[in-house]
Order: C-alpha cells, then structure tokens, then sequence
C-alpha cells in the first residue's frame, strides 16, 4: 500500500488518481471512474468527483493507496 500526501482537508478521487500515477489526465481518470476500475474504501466508485479524507483508501488493479495528511 502506498501513501498520498495531501495538504488539504480533501482531494477528489480524479486528482487522487493523478497524484498517484494511475492517470496521466483528468480525462483518463475520470473514464477508469466510470468505467468501474476503481474501488474507495472496498467498494466500487463512479462518482468522479468523490471526496478522498484521510485514512480513505483506494485501488486500482492491484495497487492500493492510503490518504495520509
């Protein structure tokens, strides 16, 4: 599991994505979203513009990502 540095109080799943490699635009992220690809917290998403608050996870295939403050 590999961990996000935020500086705010959130960051949206689409710029989560970004941050951690796993899209290289917000066009990208935005169709692994709608397309089912990835899972917060366990559970399918396709809300793009999902708040991510720390101790929220996420993955994509089979990498996993922790929001840490």
């Amino acid at each position: 599991m590999k961990a996000l540095k935020i500086s705010g109080a959130y960051i949206r799943l689409c710029d989560a994505l970004k941050l951690a490699g796993a899209a290289e635009t917000g066009g990208m992220a935005k169709m692994r979203i709608i397309n089912g690809e990835v899972l917060v917290n366990g559970s399918i998403c396709s809300v793009k513009g999902k708040k991510l608050y720390p101790g929220d996870r996420f993955s994509l295939q089979e990498e996993e990502f922790v929001i840490e403050p």
